[in-house]
């Protein structure tokens, strides 16, 4: 997208963890020191802990990339599981079949691969990341294979990486006994100011291909006045920083230009809230018991607001039934309408056409009289008479048809 741009060989803010790009901060390079040591001491148990987005996984991933071939390892990453099935995920790990056997043949199993591991000059290391999600009935599992040991040493090797409050769950008084086996404990505190503009310089460093470009100090400072000194929160700002530079064809990242990034974040949604980065709330409860309690009003609501929903659908397809009556008997009284205005216009129509037409002579025609001046007597005209005078003298022939003109 933007490396050739901004003369880069990859992307230097990914959010995959990848351990070339470690930046070595006072709390990552303390929290490695305290890995090695619980690695190389042969301690029982290694607790790391820090925020959402801290870089656990990626100290992580250093640490066991610096192994060498005389460590077996085995990683659980999925913790949300009951005590047989994280013993089941551990000897997986491990290239074991635990297929069809009990629980007891399990732990025969297990603790013979531990015993010949130890004979061959191995060391046994279990991972578990996301380990804030344990129940505390599989925490106590946990504490039962660390019972697997030597009369000089431990077999297995535990490290525990999680979220703050796995430190939660491990005060609790029913963990008393694990708590007292763990013998190194490191928790990861955010970046300050000044360790949020090295850090993004590093990875902007550890990706150039000629002379690094820099974020100025008050680009970084306003990064980390946002993200708290979070790291993946830092990514996930200064990639869409080169993103938004390299779509506007800015060869340097300036204070406006990082501003209109986080105000474009923050209105998508995708920084989040800016929660607490030392949050202790726990995600998953501990004790199956206190889960049960905590998801059986959740159930209920969410029953309730089914039954609400429901009954919300039920008035809204009532409304809908309703308007559709309505309109079916207002197209019904249109089209009443609309056919007494056609019977009106016909009518219309008819009797204008009668009124315009004129009157039909009547036949046989009435005959014409005249009123005698003398008598007062009706008589046929005058000129009817004296043409019969006249024919008579003459001798003209009177037409048969005379008297009836």
């Amino acid at each position: 997208m933007y490396e050739r741009f901004y003369r880069l060989r990859e992307r230097p803010f990914a959010l995959t963890p990848d351990p070339d790009y470690l930046y070595p901060s006072r709390v990552h390079q303390e929290a490695l020191n305290y890995l090695r040591y619980g690695i190389e001491s042969h301690a029982g148990f290694v607790v790391i802990t820090g925020a959402i987005g801290s870089g656990k996984t990626t100290l992580l991933q250093t640490l066991l990339r610096g192994l060498d071939n005389q460590t077996t390892v085995a990683r659980l990453m999925n913790t949300l599981l009951d005590p047989r099935e994280l013993l089941e995920s551990a000897m997986i790990d491990f290239g074991l079949d635990p297929s069809g056997k009990s629980k007891p043949a399990m732990l025969k199993m297990l603790g013979e691969f531990l015993v010949s591991e130890r004979s061959a000059g191995r060391l046994v290391l279990l991972v578990i990341d996301e380990a804030q999600n344990l129940t505390l009935p599989a925490l106590e599992e946990i504490r039962m294979l660390s019972n697997l040991e030597t009369e000089k040493s431990k077999l297995l090797q535990i490290i525990l990486i999680g979220q703050p409050d796995l430190r939660d769950k491990l005060d609790r008084p029913e963990l008393e006994q694990l708590r007292q086996r763990i013998t190194v404990s490191y928790h990861l505190e955010p970046l300050d100011a000044d360790e949020t503009a090295r850090y993004i310089n590093h990875r902007l460093a550890r990706a150039a291909v000629g002379t690094p470009m820099e974020f100025g100090r008050g680009v970084t400072d306003r990064i980390h006045a946002r993200s708290k000194g979070v790291p993946r929160l830092i990514n996930v700002i200064a990639d869409a920083a080169l993103v938004f530079g390299y779509g506007e064809e800015r060869s340097t990242i300036d204070d406006g230009l990082i501003e209109e990034v986080i105000a474009d974040l923050d209105a998508t949604g995708v920084l989040g809230p800016q929660s607490d980065a030392n949050r202790h709330a726990s995600v998953v409860p501990a004790d199956p018991a206190v889960a049960a309690a905590v998801a059986a009003p959740i159930a209920a609501s969410a029953i309730a607001t089914d039954e609400k929903l429901q009954r919300e659908l039920a008035a809204v397809a009532a409304r809908e039934a309703e308007l559709k009556k309505r309109e079916q008997d207002m197209a019904a009284r249109e089209r009443e309408m609309a056919e007494q205005r056609r019977v009106l216009a016909e009518q219309y129509r008819l009797l204008k056409t009668q009124t315009q037409a004129p009157a039909a002579a009547a036949w046989p025609p009435a005959p014409k009289f005249v009123q005698s001046a003398r008598l007062g007597t009706p008589s046929k005209s005058r000129g009817s008479f004296w043409r019969r005078v006249k024919n008579t003298i003459l001798g003209t022939p009177e037409p048969v048809l005379e008297d009836s003109l």
